[in-house]
């Protein structure tokens, strides 16, 4: 047996998928890593208030996680078929837009943006990092509706959680009422609840983001009634003997 024949017999249709699978999944959880850097630091910065443009070490750090980000887009790119990598673009392009080191961009060239938009475009990467852990999930359950409700509350969460972060660094120089991160935590967790605060935001990002997490939280609600009418009817139809209704299992 030649050389090109023992590759082409290890190299079948079968084994490619398996490969490419376990590629698109290590490039997957080192995303997820590379964004859990990214929210440590951001929240040490922001603890700390230190200015990230000034920071050195985080504008580095943040434009090679960007340069994986974008790495990941083409090798998965280049890992689909030919037939379907128009596909991939059509339907996945807001990746390669999210990966793009913006702040690098706009620190390298000098160019002047409003301070309210730059502080927002540091969180553009993070937006990446969700997404990953969206297809992170949707392995480990076969469970749509699972897989949804569980995706929606971590991104949730880590919105609550950055959103308590800007408000705590955007209101605490002029609004009264925020003296310490923790009211910022409370009032992002009333929000997203819908039951409201006596913290009132007076910056244009706090009412933003009084908007967003109001909107977030109405969300979740019929999500979560979903997700439970489901496990019922999953729950009945097991018990009588019946297919579950969805025509999936969890893992």
């Amino acid at each position: 047996m030649t050389v090109f024949s023992r590759i082409s017999v290890f190299f079948t249709p079968r084994r490619d998928d398996r490969l490419r699978e376990m590629v698109l999944a290590a490039l997957r959880w080192v995303i997820l890593v590379l964004s859990v850097a990214l929210i440590v630091f951001i929240s040490i910065d922001i603890y700390d208030k230190i200015d990230f443009l000034a920071n050195r070490f985080y504008m580095k750090f943040q434009f090679w996680v960007c340069m994986v980000f974008m790495a990941d887009f083409f090798i998965e790119l280049l890992l689909t078929p030919r037939g379907g990598r128009a596909g991939y673009i059509r339907h996945r392009w807001y990746y390669l837009l999210l990966s793009i080191p913006y702040l690098s961009i706009i620190n390298h060239y000098d160019l002047h943006v409003n301070s309210d938009v730059l502080y927002c475009i540091r969180f553009v990467p993070l937006a990446r990092g969700a997404l990953a852990l969206s297809i992170i999930y949707g392995y480990l359950t076969r469970n749509k509706i699972k897989s949804m409700l569980a995706i929606y509350i971590t991104i949730l969460i880590i919105t609550v959680y950055f959103a308590s972060l800007i408000f705590f660094e955007r209101e605490q120089p002029v609004n009264v009422l925020v003296t310490s991160y923790w009211e910022a935590l409370w009032w992002s967790g009333m929000q997203v609840t819908t039951l409201g605060c006596d913290i009132y935001p007076v910056t244009v990002i706090g009412k933003i983001l009084s908007v967003v997490l109001s909107i977030m939280g109405m969300i979740m609600f019929p999500l979560f009634t979903v997700y439970l009418t489901d496990m019922i009817i999953r729950r009945h139809n097991q018990n009588v003997g019946l297919p579950a209704s969805t025509g999936q299992t969890e893992t």
